[in-house]
């Protein structure tokens, strides 16, 4: 698959056994930044690679890439004698390509990057796209850049160490952009879903089905200044649930509810039609059951929703399906109706106050 950017075309292609090709024959005068627990779990199969002298590893945590730690992290690329001809190599999921997007992006006035994604939200979501997004203090992705990497090798192997939460998180993804797409995509990976689970060629499939319909968007809007905004879908409840759990549930899935809780208040808004949100329920609620019972604030999770820099204290910019079940972004106003219709919800559908 190939990609245009402002910096010209890349390229995300599947590669089984990818890990093990690159470890045989490693790329030449690249410098690696490895997720620790990516390195823990294929010790073997990236023997070479972790054993050499050209290697940053990093715990794949919220607080690792906070702005603070950058400096630590230029001085160790400083010690391995980094230049402006060298290539860095991501190993890991989005908070490790965040970290060297970053870098790449800065150190040297720009090197060049390359990303093995190793989570199911990074292989079918972040990896494409450009964006890295960094934090400093106490607010979340309050820094970012758009530089897009030279080539991304995406090898399905990398997901069966994954925890069966960060597969969930991951197919969170994966439903919100093909409900982006269309209704009829939507049904498609609601009918495969149990599929997906278990059957690692449907789940490549449907990873690359994904990166498809992003790659749609972000070629006529890379920045995030008009069309690619819809891509937030979820994200104004999930953002919400996340800040009012504490980040206790994992982004993908709370996506997932976020969705759906974006779907049942259309249709109180009278923006969609109830059947919608029923239709899609079921496999929403498949993908959060985990986390059914999490105690989540309505009161907290609105008071979130007014913070976030895309609203105000009296209206809220949100991405909801219409009466055909298109996905689509409106201003609507942040009043009784609305809060009773995520109160209603929370009431009806399990997820605990």
């Amino acid at each position: 698959m190939t990609i245009q950017s402002h910096k010209g075309e890349y390229t995300a292609s599947f590669v089984r056994g990818g890990m093990d090709q690159l470890n045989k024959d490693p790329i030449e005068n690249a410098i690696y930044i490895v997720d620790k627990n990516i390195a823990k779990l294929y010790s073997d199969r990236l023997n070479n690679i972790l054993n050499s002298q050209r290697v940053l590893k990093i715990e794949a945590t919220e607080e690792n890439k906070s702005l603070d730690c950058f400096p630590a992290y230029i001085d160790a690329l400083v010690e391995l004698k980094v230049r402006r001809e060298q290539t860095l190599v991501a190993i890991g999921g989005g908070i490790i390509q965040d970290i060297t997007c970053f870098l790449a992006t800065t150190l040297m006035r720009g090197l060049p990057w390359m990303f093995y994604p190793t989570t199911l939200l990074a292989q079918s979501d972040s990896c494409i796209g450009s964006k890295s997004s960094i934090n400093s203090g106490d607010v979340k992705n309050i820094l970012g850049t758009f530089t897009p990497p030279n080539n991304v090798v995406i090898d399905v192997d990398f997901l069966s160490t994954l925890e069966e939460k960060d597969i969930f998180s991951g197919i969170g993804e994966m439903i919100k952009v093909h409900a982006i797409n269309s209704p009829i995509d939507f049904d498609k990976i609601s009918d495969n879903y149990e599929q997906i689970l278990y059957d690692q060629s449907v789940m490549e499939e449907f990873i690359y089905s994904s990166l498809l319909m992003k790659k749609r968007l972000i070629e006529v809007d890379e920045f995030d200044q008009g069309p690619r905004n819809v891509m937030n879908y979820g994200h104004s409840f999930g953002h919400a649930i996340e800040s009012a759990t504490n980040y206790g549930i994992p982004h993908g899935i709370a996506v997932t509810i976020g969705m759906d809780i974006a779907n049942y208040v259309a249709s109180k808004l009278n923006v969609s039609k109830i059947e919608h949100f029923e239709r899609m329920h079921e496999v929403m609620e498949k993908n959060y059951k985990s986390y059914l019972h999490t105690n989540i604030s309505v009161e907290a999770l609105i008071d979130a929703l007014s913070k976030d820099k895309k609203n105000s204290a009296t209206q809220l910019r949100l991405i909801l399906p219409d009466q055909e079940g298109r996905i689509g972004i409106g201003l609507y106003d942040n009043n009784d109706v609305l809060v009773n219709a995520i109160n209603d919800y929370f009431t009806q559908y399990g997820v605990k106050q």
